[in-house]
Formats: C-alpha cells, structure tokens, sequence
C-alpha cells in the first residue's frame, strides 16, 4: 500500500500546483480591453428565413 498512497499524494499536489497556478493566473494577470471590428457579409444579412 506505500505505493499506492504515494500515487494519491502525488496526484493531490499535482490538482495543488494546477489550481494554484489557474488562481494566480486569475489574480495577477489583469486583461489588456481592445476594440474588434467583424465585417458582417451583406447576403447574410438580406436572406429571408
């Protein structure tokens, strides 16, 4: 069984490490806004449906 709960130990500190990067992502890293500009062709716009 030593093998086993040094598996599970692993795995809990592998989901630590991932969550606490995905959370310090999250914190620290502020999204810089920018305007976006998407052209619409003009036959969808006069299909009837």
């Amino acid at each position: 069984m030593p093998t086993l709960s040094r598996f599970i130990i692993a795995c809990i500190l592998l989901a630590l490490a991932g969550y606490a990067a995905v959370f310090a992502l999250a914190t620290f890293v502020q999204p810089t806004p920018r305007e976006i500009t998407v052209r619409v062709p003009t036959d969808r716009l006069l299909q009837e449906q």
